[in-house]
C-alpha cells in the first residue's frame, strides 16, 4: 500500500486525486506505524522548510521515516518534499531537514523574480527510471523559491535564473521539485512510474 504521509500540506489532496486518477490504491498515515505499513512513502509538500521539519517531528515519524528508506522502500518527495531531503535549507537555517542528501537548499539569487511559478522545461537523464517515457521537450509545472543545487543525485535538470535540480533518484529515493499532481498527462504519467517501480 502507498502511504501518503499528511503532516497537513495543502496539495494533499490533489496528490490524492492524481493517484485516485491512475488507479493506484493509498492512505493517508500520521504516524510511525502508518509508515510501517506502507510498500511505498509519497511526502507532498507547500509552504515553507521549517513547517515540514517542525510538523515532521511533532509527529515523531523522522526515525520511522528514515528507517523505511534505509529499508529500501520507495519514496517520492514533492516539491518541499523533495527539499526535507536535504541536510539544510536557507529558508530555515536553525532546522536539520532529513540529511538524506548532503546539500543546503538555496534560496533563488535577489535578480530572479520569486516565486518561480508557472510551466517550465525539464532536461531529464536518459537513465532516470521516475521519468522514463515521458517524451522530449516536457513542460511541467513549478512553484517554489528555493532550490536544489545540483548533486550526482540530479536526474533532471531545470533553468530559471540558473541550472538546478528538478528531479532527483538516489536507489529508491526519489524527488521531484515540481508538481507531477498539477502538471497534466504528463504529471500522471511520472506519477505512474512511480507507483509502478
Amino acid at each position: 500500500m502507498i502511504a501518503i504521509l499528511d503532516y497537513g500540506a495543502g496539495n494533499l489532496r490533489s496528490v490524492e486525486n492524481t493517484l485516485d486518477e491512475i488507479g493506484a490504491a493509498y492512505t493517508l498515515v500520521r504516524d510511525a506505524a502508518g509508515l510501517n505499513r506502507a510498500s511505498k512513502i509519497i511526502l507532498p509538500g507547500v509552504g515553507h522548510f521549517g513547517q515540514i521539519m517542525r510538523a515532521l517531528d511533532q509527529m515523531q515519524v523522522r526515525p520511522a521515516l528514515l528507517e523505511r528508506i534505509a529499508a529500501g522502500v520507495p519514496f517520492l518527495g514533492i516539491c518541499l518534499g523533495l527539499q526535507a531531503l536535504f541536510r539544510a535549507s536557507e529558508e530555515a537555517p536553525e532546522l536539520a531537514g532529513l540529511g538524506l542528501l548532503d546539500e543546503t537548499v538555496r534560496r533563488f539569487p535577489a535578480e530572479a523574480r520569486v516565486p518561480h511559478m508557472g510551466w517550465n522545461e525539464l532536461e531529464p537523464r536518459d537513465d532516470s527510471r521516475l521519468l522514463a517515457d515521458i517524451g522530449p521537450h516536457p513542460y511541467v509545472y513549478f512553484a517554489h523559491s528555493y532550490y536544489v543545487p545540483l548533486t550526482p543525485a540530479t536526474a533532471a535538470v531545470c533553468t530559471y535564473v540558473l541550472p538546478y535540480t528538478a528531479a532527483l533518484e538516489s536507489g529508491n529515493v526519489f524527488g521531484v521539485q515540481f508538481h507531477p499532481e498539477k502538471s497534466g498527462p504528463l504529471g500522471l504519467k511520472i506519477m505512474r512510474n512511480f507507483v509502478e517501480l
